[in-house]
């Protein structure tokens, strides 16, 4: 992809100390030790590039990874953001005076004079695109960021956010269940050179066979902690298609989560996907899925097997609204 060079996979930290950015959650998630644990055996599989943000656990996944570059001596490219508040009640949004003061915070706790990849979080209507952009462009300047970009925009954020300034990069909820950017963003960064990331490859869980119908989802699986973002997919056409795609797996001797991901390493309008996992083993359908890429025709019928699922406004371009 023209523009800015990621590495294909990253190691997603938002369970480090929290459940995201939910301030409810602060304190919960991975223990320190627990986080080093994977993000050793990241490192040994060759994920050489930690996504994070300030706001994750309330700023302990950024205090983890930096802690953990300090006792190894090694350093990962590193993507944090910012927008969402530190604390429940905090300040919160992406106003220039913030996103500087945020900056030099997520510098001090990772342990680094520079981060590759700044992205704006979500996007704020409080704040002209222009004020924001502006002080990413500084930090660039002053050598704190490699590049700057965005996430959770749709196409039009994306759009005005290219005509404010130049984000090199977005990256947006994507996976085999998610493919609401497919009608107009990915054919604009296609277009544009930004740089695709795919977050929640799995869909929460989803993607792994975990959730079986009928069945109590497991014990501290994100439909017992943060359920919201994935309670559409409770309903029998979703346990139908994962039986479909079960069976296809099976029938290439993989996992379910190695097909999915597998499928999205196989688009290459998606620059990186980010893999968030919870455990050591958790990272094994990542090589799974280096090891076994789909080709176009199984593409073709993963993509088939999904289809009573994935709205088809989803997947059909969307008239120019005035």
């Amino acid at each position: 992809m023209a523009g800015l060079t990621v590495a294909r996979i990253a190691l997603g930290c938002g369970n480090f100390g929290g459940v995201g950015s939910a301030p409810a959650f602060f304190g919960q998630g991975l223990t320190e030790d627990q986080a080093f644990g994977l993000m050793d055996a990241a490192w040994e599989a060759g994920l050489v590039h930690f996504d994070t943000a300030d706001a994750y656990g309330g700023g302990r996944s950024e205090q983890a990874i930096g802690r953990w570059i300090r006792s190894r001596g090694v350093r990962p490219r590193l993507t944090t953001k910012t927008f969402n508040p530190m604390q429940a009640g905090a300040d919160h949004g992406l106003g220039p005076d913030r996103i500087a003061r945020q900056l030099r915070s997520s510098l001090d706790r990772l342990g680094v004079d520079q981060v590759d990849l700044y992205l704006a979080h979500d996007y704020d209507p409080a704040v002209p695109l222009a004020e924001s952009l502006g002080a990413f462009r500084s930090a660039q300047a002053d050598g704190l960021i490699g590049a700057y970009g965005v996430s959770n925009f749709d196409a039009r954020q994306l759009t005005a956010a290219l005509a404010a300034g130049a984000p090199q990069a977005i990256q947006n909820s994507y996976s085999l269940l998610t493919r609401q950017d497919e009608p107009e963003l990915l054919p604009l960064c296609a277009e544009r050179g930004v740089a695709y990331l795919a977050f929640s490859p799995l869909a929460g869980g989803w993607l792994t066979g975990k959730y079986r119908p009928g069945a109590p989802y497991p014990a501290g699986s994100r439909m017992t902690q943060r359920p919201e973002p994935y309670q559409e997919f409770v309903a029998s056409r979703t346990f139908e298609a994962l039986a479909r795609l079960e069976a296809i797996a099976a029938g290439r001797g993989t996992s379910m989560a190695s097909l999915a991901l597998a499928w999205l390493l196989a688009d290459d309008r998606v620059a990186q996907v980010v893999i968030g996992s919870g455990r050591p083993e958790h990272l094994a359908p990542v090589a799974e899925a280096l090891a076994h890429p789909v080709t176009e025709q199984e593409r073709s019928t993963i993509e088939a097997a999904v289809a009573g699922i994935v709205p088809e406004e989803a997947l059909v371009p969307k008239e120019a609204e005035p």
